[in-house]
């Protein structure tokens, strides 16, 4: 009863917006453009944790199975270490491994069945059943030579579900290109709607890097367009609950940073995504308030073109999120200790210069004691495996910095490192970097193990062929 009360006003709420007029298609207006499907159409969804398709895209997944145009949702992970929806949902602890791993198997049952919902069979489903939680870490610190990451719950180092994509593939990171590269030869994609590289969780910006660098190997950057979707940012989206009457608007700190797109769902659609959302049971129960802020009339994507960056050329790019991390209202899972040692992180410039590239980031406030900054450098070139290529980072304290390749220390001096007390440059030899083509960089700040904040992910392209110098000014939209 209370269910079917729910829906009735779900499509109330729905037909009174439609009727009073155009809240929505106000705002979409000239300043985000419609996704658009063709006949011609092949839809590929990554989603990192089951309920992701759903949350992200829902609304794409049932227009295209409207449309008869081929789909594919493919998992990154079972969602296997979720344990506070786990507990809520057993009414106990779930912490021993066995038992983790049957949580696992739980969620690939929700997903087959929300799926179901959305007109998805499970014929067209594909579980690859790496580490959740673990992914990133297996992005920075496992490749090549590095041992298997173990994920910290199931105990585990390799794909431990038959059911996979690949059952036993190692946990590491040349393995998960190894099954999207795979996954992209054989579904031939052309438009592929993924997590967001400014997403705050692990494994929604590991899933974006790995497929960048899976389309690069198989040459389909240029023949495929990216759709990211956001679902954990700060206190977005807003407002927070069941309010299918509004749109989803970008963050503002990314608003103007990226070429955003938006799909608007139908009535029929929306009532259609909620039942699916419900159909993730184990995280339903627990977040249904958190959930419940993705069924609205449209799904956005936010897509972060690759900087172009020539010789002697410096681009200054130019965000909000700088001017908002001073004002913001902090994360309410984040305790005192973590509110008072917050430090927002930013892009503001990179150049290129001589055989270096020289990267700026800005702090909201001088770091702290046990609060760190790191920045990622992890170059890209098609001449070499990827795994074999060097993976830099680059930790700073108050009042040190350590230089790492995976988790190889490196000589100190090996980069040059200036700083003010809210802005830290970084010059890094390219050669440091295996000579690239294209590099990978993101910054982010920390307390202990805990994150606290991240600048998105962003792919810079070597233009070698120009000499164009001078100062490039990037308002992405």
């Amino acid at each position: 009863m209370v269910k079917q009360f729910k829906h009735q006003t779900l499509l109330l709420a729905l037909l009174s917006s439609l009727l009073i007029g155009a809240v929505s298609a106000a705002y979409a207006g000239d300043s985000i453009a419609p996704v658009v499907l063709k006949s011609t159409d092949r839809i590929l969804v990554l989603a990192p944790h089951p309920d992701d398709e759903v949350l992200g895209a829902g609304g794409i997944i049932q227009e295209a199975v409207a449309m008869k145009i081929p789909v594919k949702v493919a998992f990154l992970t079972y969602g296997d270490s979720n344990q506070w929806s786990f507990m809520l949902y057993r009414k106990h602890p779930v912490i021993f491994p066995a038992a983790v791993e049957n949580m696992g198997l739980i969620r690939h049952d929700e997903a087959v069945n929300a799926s179901k919902i959305l007109g998805v069979g499970p014929e067209n489903l594909i579980f690859f059943g790496y580490p959740d939680f673990g992914t990133l870490n297996m992005w920075y610190y496992h490749w090549n030579e590095r041992p298997a990451y173990r994920s910290i719950m199931t105990r585990v180092i390799a794909v431990p579900y038959k059911d996979a994509y690949r059952y036993g593939a190692p946990y590491k990171g040349e393995e998960v290109l190894q099954d999207l590269r795979s996954v992209l030869r054989d579904f031939k994609p052309t438009k592929i709607f993924v997590s967001h590289p400014a997403d705050h969780n692990g494994d929604h910006m590991a899933l974006y890097l790995y497929l960048r660098v899976a389309l690069w190997d198989e040459g389909m950057s240029d023949k495929v367009e990216l759709y990211p979707y956001l679902i954990h940012y700060l206190t977005w989206p807003k407002p927070k609950g069941f309010h299918p009457e509004v749109d989803i608007k970008p963050p503002q700190a990314l608003a103007t940073d990226e070429i955003w797109s938006q799909f608007h769902l139908n009535p029929t659609q929306m009532i259609t995504k909620e039942k699916a959302l419900e159909a993730h049971k184990t995280q339903f129960f627990s977040s249904p308030r958190y959930l419940l802020s993705f069924v609205k009339f449209n799904e956005i994507f936010g897509n972060i073109p690759p900087l172009k960056l020539h010789l002697n050329e410096s681009i200054s790019i130019i965000s909000g999120q700088k001017r908002l991390m001073s004002t913001m209202e902090l994360p309410e899972e984040l305790n005192e200790q973590e509110r008072s040692a917050f430090i927002g992180v930013d892009w503001k410039s990179l150049r290129w210069q001589d055989d270096n590239l020289i990267v700026t980031i800005g702090l909201s406030k001088p770091l702290a004691q046990d609060v760190e900054a790191s920045i990622y450098f992890f170059g890209y070139s098609s001449q070499v495996p990827f795994k074999l290529m060097p993976k830099i980072n680059v930790r700073l304290g108050v009042l040190s910095y350590i230089v790492y390749d995976q988790t190889k220390r490196l000589d100190q001096q090996v980069v040059a490192v200036a700083r003010t007390a809210n802005e830290i440059t970084i010059k890094v030899p390219l050669r440091l970097l295996g000579d690239p083509q294209r590099i990978l960089t993101s910054a982010r700040t920390s307390l202990g193990n805990f994150p606290l904040d991240n600048a998105s992910w962003v792919v810079v392209e070597l233009q070698k062929t120009s000499t164009i110098s001078g100062v490039v000014e990037v308002k992405r939209r």
